[in-house]
């Protein structure tokens, strides 16, 4: 806006001077006509003359401010076009979809990335709201649009979006500012992150199962107990089967059964590949889902898990998915967990930091971590763990999935002795307004 005011500025004080520069010669010259010629004329042609050169003089300025500012027009118009031509080719080139929204999330510009990426042309997408948006993800950009009007950007969140087809693609997207003439746009930019979403899924998938693995002896351990009380039991009805006591003894057995059939049903749910799925989650039972499946290693190494939730936590979900979720705090646990001595402690809480955001953090009192290994915590394939105990990976897993539902992940030594995993999630605070947000 300032660079248009100077420009302006510059163009009135040259026509203005120009204008100026050719009054006086033009003056000039017919004074020096009107003595070299007509000195001796009498004063009615004297007076005509003088009326003459003003009409001269004033058909020069006119034909010259008529041609400057044709010319500086036409300049720049060509600036304009070759701005605009700059523009849309950068639009153009740009590797990820762009499209350009209004207040009321119609589409403005549309690229050919976003053409190929989705289906729709740039005539079906312009003027129309947004076609890439189902039903169910309209409050999501509503709540980014929000959130870009109010701080100012959305960064790298991992969504869906719908092509021409029908079918739903996995994106990265961020959601940036555009503002002129007064007026707000956002600038939504969108990358396929499909097969990056399928290998993680596999890394997961992967994770789980050297999890699995690694907690067999814990399980066994776990099931030992009830299936030799089933034993016991069963034999004892055998010597008594006439006895009226041995309804006491089923009810037992029965029990028994149950709790086996229900660990062996987590074990299954665990270990099966979920699809994946944002929703609100509520933070403390993902916690208790994920302590009630290692509670077999943690029995078996005699280390005590206690929880403290703050603030009324309980009644915070977050917005994510599950089976995501799950695999970084199974991460966490497990590796404080293989951190710990026998028979030590780990401090599991939960609390809210900020009217948006909820903490978390796991403590053990294990071997604590040096500076030289906080350096490298997150890069894949470095761990500290013997061989065949560990892949590397988990860390740097957690780090990404928590990046991709926009929290964060920090890890540090206490004093010496054991470490500090803190995650920070956003909080989730859907509500039916968020569906009235004014742009």
């Amino acid at each position: 806006m300032a660079g248009g005011k100077q420009a302006q500025g510059w163009f009135w004080a040259t026509l203005i001077l120009s204008s100026v520069t050719i009054a006086g010669c033009v003056f000039a010259f017919w004074e020096l006509v009107e003595n070299r010629f007509f000195r001796d004329v009498d004063y009615l042609s004297l007076h005509y003359l003088y009326i003459s050169r003003g009409i001269t003089s004033s058909l020069f300025l006119a034909m010259w401010a008529a041609w400057f500012v044709i010319h500086q027009r036409r300049k720049s118009e060509e600036e304009l076009r070759r701005s605009q031509e700059r523009y849309l080719g950068l639009l153009d080139a740009s590797p990820s979809a762009v499209a350009l929204l209004d207040a009321d999330l119609r589409v403005c510009e549309w690229n050919t990335a976003a053409e190929r990426l989705y289906g729709f042309s740039k005539e079906e997408a312009l003027a129309q709201e947004l076609p890439t948006v189902s039903p169910g993800q309209r409050l999501e950009l509503l709540s980014f649009a929000h959130a870009v009007s109010s701080n100012g950007r959305v960064l790298d969140r991992e969504s869906q979006r719908r092509t021409k087809t029908g079918k739903q693609v996995d994106v990265q997207l961020s959601v940036l500012p555009y503002r002129e003439c007064g007026n707000i746009y956002f600038l939504e930019v969108t990358t396929d992150v499909s097969e990056r979403i399928r290998l993680r899924q596999r890394l997961i998938e992967f994770e789980k199962l050297t999890a699995i693995g690694n907690m067999a002896a814990g399980t066994a351990h776990h099931l030992n107990t009830p299936l030799a009380s089933m034993l016991l039991r069963v034999q004892m009805m055998e010597d008594r089967v006439h006895n009226s006591c041995c309804t006491n003894d089923l009810e037992h057995l029965e029990k028994s059964i149950h709790f086996c059939q229900e660990f062996v049903r987590r074990l299954l749910e665990f270990s099966r590949p979920a699809a994946a799925q944002k929703q609100p989650e509520s933070l403390t039972s993902l916690v208790e889902a994920v302590a009630g499946f290692i509670s077999p290693s943690l029995s078996a190494k005699g280390v005590t898990l206690r929880t403290q939730f703050r603030d009324g936590v309980t009644d915070i979900p977050v917005l994510g998915d599950r089976n995501q979720l799950e695999t970084v705090l199974l991460i966490l646990m497990s590796n404080s967990l293989d951190a710990s001595l026998h028979g030590g402690t780990i401090n599991l809480r939960i609390e809210r930091c900020s009217p948006d955001t909820v903490r978390l953090e796991i403590a053990d009192d294990g071997c604590g971590i040096s500076p030289e290994v906080a350096l490298h915590l997150f890069e894949p394939f470095f761990t500290t763990k013997p061989s065949g105990k560990g892949t590397g990976l988990g860390l740097a897993l957690a780090k990404g999935i928590l990046a991709e539902h926009g929290g964060t992940i920090e890890i540090r030594g206490q004093n010496g002795r054991g470490a500090i995993a803190t995650v920070t999630l956003p909080a989730y605070e859907g509500s039916p307004r968020q569906e009235e947000v004014s742009m």
